[in-house]
């Protein structure tokens, strides 16, 4: 039975990389307040994420989404 919960977990998670990353975008279209730094450490995770949730490594995906989310207060 825990394998079958740990695996729907994950197929939960790598649908839920596509909303994490719909999340991002519409924050960074608002023009958040942030400093030039921050602004492109969001980017850069943003595509890290992006990437990862392509090649199947949502685990990596959530956590790069989970900290540019983080830096823009979502």
């Amino acid at each position: 039975l825990p394998l079958v919960l740990a695996i729907a977990a994950g197929a939960a998670m790598a649908h839920n990389c596509p909303n994490e990353m719909k999340a991002i975008d519409a924050k960074l279209a608002s023009s958040p307040k942030l400093g030039e730094a921050d602004l492109a450490k969001v980017k850069v995770l943003r595509s890290e994420g992006e990437a990862a949730h392509k090649a199947g490594k949502h685990d990596e995906s959530m956590k790069a989404l989970g900290d540019a989310k983080k830096i823009l207060g979502i």
